[in-house]
């Protein structure tokens, strides 16, 4: 069984043929950077920058493109089907079905900033939005001085995030696959995955995953300084960054052992990069609110993500999942987070039996920060964020014909009920 084992990607003119055993068993994949195709001299950037695209790059953006369409015809239906309030004889206006939860955080930091009037958590009512990472307001009161409305500004960000981020998943899957069809694939599972709708409204997954997946490419390059930078940007959107900053350190760590030379230590000081932003951040809350932990802390006041053994998160989720006291709306939710705590356990142990301890870490990472709250919250959507399930369910999908129609099968009804769910405003209940 080789469902993540690396293989080299064939010049484009040349069959695609599977790696031999000593190519499978090395332990870290030898990329170097796909060739680019010369620019005309007098070229425009946009049209230099689609002269790098491979017909397989552009085949990744058009299935990119549909799935939005899709996406953008279920929130315009759902508003009419789907009214906020029975009798209503009006539909819901054209991006009210985005603008939902965590969405609207992220436009009251842009709009009024972190503490606004003097308001923090000595105050009565306070949102705690010092949960949020600063990464994606920036980001969206910049994109506001050119796009007026709010909501339009985020779903802008997180369209272009997405497509680079598809575009970066699909690469790193052909690098690690020898299948000619590996980032098609890869990138056709993780759009019409369960979660698939936050990549696109005004939530963090998209931008985080634009950042974190081109310097997972880079480090796989053995291009430390750019993947430095690029996951540095991660962590300005999400702590998780610090979870991707872990795997590349690993991953550098083990490249440099295999090479034996002292000179491929040099790039060391680069894999400290990333934590500069989390701890500007920290010192920024700090200044305000005298704690160096405040974002930690408004987590714990807002969303229960006190520390709890794993064996206690994990009864406190299976009581509220089949035990009395929730409704059924948001007891699915919480069968929800067990079936993605245990898909996320399922995907460690496979990446530890394939030796893949970079990847490995990244999601254990993940997992125990989501697996040690009083109960478990968004572990769903966090599947969005752990690129080596994608690739690996791209991998059996390939092997095993069968595996593909199962698939779109189970996840095309769940990926439109948790759609329509968060554009109508019912999600969580």
């Amino acid at each position: 069984m080789s469902t993540l084992s690396p293989g080299t990607r064939p010049p484009a003119d040349r069959p695609v043929v599977p790696p031999g055993p000593r190519a499978s068993a090395r332990p870290w994949p030898r990329i170097e950077a796909p060739s680019e195709p010369p620019s005309e001299p007098r070229a425009g950037r946009f049209r230099r920058a689609a002269a790098r695209l491979t017909p397989a790059d552009r085949s990744v953006l058009w299935l990119y493109l549909l799935t939005r369409i899709s996406l953008w015809i279920t929130a315009h239906f759902a508003r009419w089907l789907f009214p906020a309030r029975p009798g209503t004889r009006e539909a819901a206006p054209v991006l009210a079905p985005f603008q939902r939860w965590d969405a609207n955080h992220y436009l009251h930091i842009a709009r009024d900033g972190y503490f606004p009037a003097g308001a923090g958590p000595w105050t009565s009512g306070w949102d705690n939005r010092e949960a949020f990472f600063p990464g994606y307001p920036l980001l969206l009161r910049a994109v506001h001085t050119v796009v007026p409305d709010w909501t339009a500004a985020g779903l802008l960000i997180s369209f272009v995030a997405g497509a680079v981020a598809v575009l970066a998943l699909a690469r790193i899957a052909r690098a690690y696959l020898p299948e000619g069809a590996a980032g098609s694939r890869t990138a056709a599972l993780f759009l019409l995955s369960p979660c698939a709708v936050f990549l696109a409204v005004g939530y963090t997954e998209a931008l985080f995953l634009a950042f974190a997946l081109p310097a997972w490419l880079a480090a796989l390059r053995h291009r430390w300084a750019l993947a430095a930078v690029l996951t540095a940007l991660a962590t300005t959107v999400r702590v998780s960054g610090l979870f991707l900053a872990a795997a590349i350190a690993l991953l550098f760590v083990l490249t440099a052992r295999e090479k034996r030379d002292r000179r491929s230590w040099r790039a060391a000081g680069w894999t400290l990069l990333p934590a500069l932003p989390p701890a500007a951040y920290s010192w920024y809350l700090h200044v305000y609110t005298g704690d160096w932990m405040a974002w930690k802390h408004a987590q714990e006041r807002g969303w229960y993500r006190t520390f709890h053994t794993p064996w206690e998160a994990w009864a406190n989720t299976w009581k509220e999942a089949f035990g009395p006291t929730q409704t059924t709306g948001y007891a699915l939710m919480f069968q929800a987070e067990l079936v993605a705590m245990l898909v996320g356990l399922a995907l460690v142990a496979v990446l530890l039996y394939h030796r893949r301890w970079p990847e490995a870490l990244y999601v254990a990472l993940s997992l125990w920060a989501l697996g040690t709250s009083y109960w478990y919250t968004s572990i769903p959507r966090a599947t969005l964020l752990w690129w080596p399930l994608w690739i690996g369910l791209a991998a059996l999908s390939l092997r095993r014909p069968w595996f593909r129609a199962a698939y779109l099968s189970v996840a095309a009804p769940v990926t439109t009920l948790v759609a329509l769910t968060f554009l109508t405003g019912r999600w969580a209940g």
